[in-house]
């Protein structure tokens, strides 16, 4: 059987693009906020807006994007079994999956908008505000879907570096794009605003589709040939995606809860919380690099049945990811009085910012070992048990807890308090699975091969 390599250089050679991928993929919706936040009049109607709508566009991505875990999960599987070739149509079948899954969600809310943003207790300038962005960046949806299915089959091939020159490009591109457009060049680009901000998005949206496409054809061998017969693994894939779909689903309950509160209590709450959950996302991605490690080569080691690696890797990627969380904690406290400030100069913003900020770091550990060992159970296949944690985790945790908050007057302390519950009952429960399902399968293999 040939030797899967797990060792600490394959792990960062694999982990370390997919964090710079991984932050970059963020930094769309974090220039945004932090470029609009900036403005001169109205700068915090905007920042509102940028987050109520940034909160709900990741909602409705990350709802679809899961796909991306279940194309990797069984290319990586596939390819740790030795049966590679007998893919030979699934990927062109499953990025247009993707994309037609992404015009069909659109359709689904673009017509029902304004509702859906009062519904987030969205009104005046940040209601207007909101559609303005919104009508513009949602045609990136499609784009950023297609991209996301490319990336899975770049990372079901253990390949990270490029999924991460496509999205540092992107993020690239939509910074310099978002300070020419929202405020303007002298005698040659008109200040456009929030509608300035959308447009910086979609164009690197579009860019980075057309580079991930360019990159697929040109340094991989895998045929974008559509066949008409449905392959095997497609049936696998709607199943996975299915209830990745459900998942998400429960996963943005939670966080477009969050939003919807903090709009409630005031625009200066909604642009303190927006400051937050970049932050969060942005670490978020950063831990994600080594999760994504722990995907590729976890899916890799269960094709071929070496569990005992598997169990070395998980216990590997997750003592990484705990450092890495450390750090984040470290440069957080450090930087304490700073980040607010690039987002906003607002006084009474930054005020509220500073006052749950404590509590965004306290989430750094368990966002380590939950969403680790999120990505390792993706790449196991294992997106049932993913389902149930996450709608027990909302349901049970994180939505009582935001209740006894609000009942309290905690405020948006008491919303980010429900969110470290959130994570933290998902960390515990995927901890408990592994330990419960694999652990007898690599002690049994060690048993045998003694």
């Amino acid at each position: 059987m040939q030797k899967i390599d797990i060792s600490f250089k394959r792990i960062q050679q694999l982990a370390l693009p997919a964090i710079v991928a991984g932050i970059a993929e963020p930094i769309l919706s974090s220039t945004d906020a932090a470029v609009v936040g900036n403005i001169s009049e109205f700068g915090t109607e905007s920042l509102a807006a940028v987050g109520i709508v940034g909160s709900f566009l990741s909602t409705i991505i990350w709802v679809l994007a899961q796909t991306r875990s279940a194309i990797s999960a069984i290319i990586s599987q596939n390819l740790g079994a030795g049966n590679l070739k007998s893919l030979r149509f699934f990927p062109a079948q499953a990025i247009l999956f993707n994309v037609l899954l992404s015009f069909i969600l659109l359709f689904s809310t673009y017509f029902f908008i304004e509702e859906i943003f009062i519904f987030l207790k969205a009104d005046g300038k940040i209601l207007t505000y909101s559609k303005d962005y919104y009508y513009i960046r949602i045609w990136g949806f499609p784009l950023t879907l297609f991209t996301f299915a490319i990336f899975g089959i770049f990372r079901g091939l253990q390949n990270t570096f490029w999924p991460m020159i496509i999205a540092s490009f992107g993020a690239i591109i939509n910074i310099v794009l978002d300070i020419i457009l929202v405020y303007g060049v002298n005698n040659f680009v008109d200040p456009m605003g929030v509608k300035g901000a959308a447009w910086a998005s979609l164009i690197a949206q579009l860019i980075m589709a057309i580079l991930s496409l360019s990159l697929l054809l040109y340094k991989t061998n895998v045929s974008l040939r559509l066949k008409r017969a449905l392959h095997p693994e497609l049936k696998r894939l709607v199943t996975m995606s299915f209830n990745l779909f459900i998942r998400s689903i429960a996963l943005n309950i939670a966080l477009l809860l969050a939003v919807r509160e903090a709009t409630s209590l005031g625009k200066e709450y909604i642009a303190a919380h927006t400051i937050a959950i970049n932050l969060w996302l942005f670490s978020a991605f950063f831990i994600d690099g080594y999760g994504a490690a722990g995907n590729i080569l976890g899916g890799r080691l269960l094709g071929a049945k070496m569990y005992q690696e598997l169990w070395t890797l998980t216990k590997r990627v997750n003592i990484y990811n705990l450092i890495v969380s450390l750090l984040l904690v470290s440069i957080g406290v450090l930087f304490y009085n700073h980040l607010g400030l690039i987002f906003t100069k607002d006084t009474l913003v930054l005020t509220t910012f500073y006052s749950i900020f404590f509590i965004v770091l306290i989430s750094q550990p368990f966002n380590a070992l939950g969403f680790t060992l999120d990505a390792i159970f993706k790449g196991l296949g294992e997106m049932k048990y993913l389902r149930n944690i996450l709608v027990a985790a909302t349901f049970f945790g994180f939505i009582p807890t935001l209740l006894i908050g609000n009942y309290l007057d905690l405020k948006l302390k008491g919303i980010w308090v429900a969110l470290v519950v959130w994570i933290a009952f998902r960390a515990i429960a995927l901890i408990y699975k592994f330990k419960v399902k694999y652990y007898p399968l690599a002690k049994s293999e060690l048993v045998n091969h003694k």
